[in-house]
């Protein structure tokens, strides 16, 4: 077996994962054995079946038949979503709920409204209780535009897209504080939006086009 040091970075799978960007005790509405549970095995799981996917393709013989490939492939990418997916996750809890700045003017330019947009991200997320998937806030280069979008599994985004509000409605991220009542999981969320964050990766994103 080669050594990873050696490997291309491509397949090194040397990716490490990063601390919660907050105090898990003291976030609002989302239990610290939750966010920690999470954290450590979600989220850190993905990153370690990241880095042995990579590491598997880079020790694949030359004469690997294309399903055996494909197969890696498809995996590298869901873990890989996953972790991105996470981080982004994280990134965007532990503040106070509150809605301010560029992104509200640029949610109201599209939506009419935060009130409608809140509702339709809302629903979306509640549609996807009790099964994988995510809800994305995402902006449009193409269309110069926030516009929300529905996540299934670890495989779907929108091309090009820049995930500004991310919310992950696995049942892991909600069960532990609150059964199968994903409503009640999705207020709390609500309320520990760290919209500061999302506003940076807003004007980020802008600056892009």
């Amino acid at each position: 077996m080669a050594e990873t040091t050696t490997l291309p970075p491509a397949y090194r799978g040397s990716h490490e994962p990063k601390p919660l960007p907050f105090d898990p005790a003291k976030l609002r509405g989302l239990s610290e054995k939750l966010l920690r549970s999470h954290h450590e095995n979600n989220y850190t799981g993905a990153v370690k079946r990241l880095n042995l996917i990579q590491q598997q393709l880079g020790q694949l013989p030359k004469d690997a038949p294309p399903y055996q490939v494909g197969s890696l492939k498809r995996e590298e990418l869901i873990a890989t979503n996953s972790m991105v997916l996470h981080e982004l996750y994280f990134g965007n809890l532990g503040g106070d709920g509150k809605a301010g700045g560029t992104i509200v003017d640029l949610i109201k330019t599209h939506y009419g409204s935060v009130e409608a947009w809140e509702h339709e991200f809302r629903q979306t997320g509640l549609s996807l209780a009790g099964g994988p998937g995510w809800v994305i806030l995402a902006f449009d280069p193409h269309e110069k535009a926030v516009h929300t979008y529905w996540s299934w599994d670890h495989a779907h985004s929108l091309a090009w897209g820049v995930p500004l509000l991310v919310m992950d409605m696995y049942e892991h991220s909600y069960a532990m504080d609150y059964g199968a009542n994903a409503r009640a999981y999705v207020d709390a969320f609500f309320q520990t939006v760290q919209w500061d964050e999302v506003q940076r990766r807003a004007e980020q994103a802008r600056a892009m086009r």
